[in-house]
């Protein structure tokens, strides 16, 4: 599980519109990865919503910020064109990603058990080293709440 004040676990996945991202290129710029369960749900479209409207905020403060799932690139592009979403979306089909930042997680729902990836907001800062960890977010604000927290590195 990874924790605040640790080193971010480096990765490389593709992104929906471009080249891979590589998390450890992103340097000295701080990151902002949303972890979320599903593209073009209720919840993971408000998110992503919301972060794409603060992008240009986000940018401003020097950060970058993904979104990642388990979905595919081709699903993100489709996602990303409905909504005009502007925030770029990787894909993490193999799920290595979400094991190593422990958001890959057994989940219930009207009694059954299933993994899932939990909703999570992982700030990491310009030597690349975790600055705060939102776990089992709830969607309203909490784009703002990160953009806040950006702003106070």
């Amino acid at each position: 599980m990874t924790e605040t004040g640790q080193t971010a676990p480096d990765f490389t996945l593709p992104q929906d519109a471009g080249d891979p991202v590589t998390l450890s290129a992103q340097r000295p710029a701080p990151v902002v990865l949303y972890f979320y369960p599903k593209d073009d749900t209720s919840g993971c479209t408000k998110e992503a919503v919301a972060f794409s409207g603060l992008l240009t905020e986000f940018e401003a403060a020097g950060a970058r910020v993904f979104g990642i799932s388990k979905d595919s690139v081709v699903k993100h592009g489709k996602f990303r064109g409905k909504h005009d979403l502007s925030v770029p979306l990787l894909s993490d089909e193999a799920g290595d990603v979400c094991e190593r930042y422990g958001v890959w997680v057994e989940k219930s729902m009207y009694g059954k058990t299933y993994m899932g990836i939990e909703r999570a907001t992982f700030l990491i800062d310009g030597a690349g080293r975790i600055a705060r960890i939102w776990r089992k977010v709830k969607v309203p604000g909490h784009a703002e709440e990160v953009l806040e927290a950006v702003r106070a590195l």
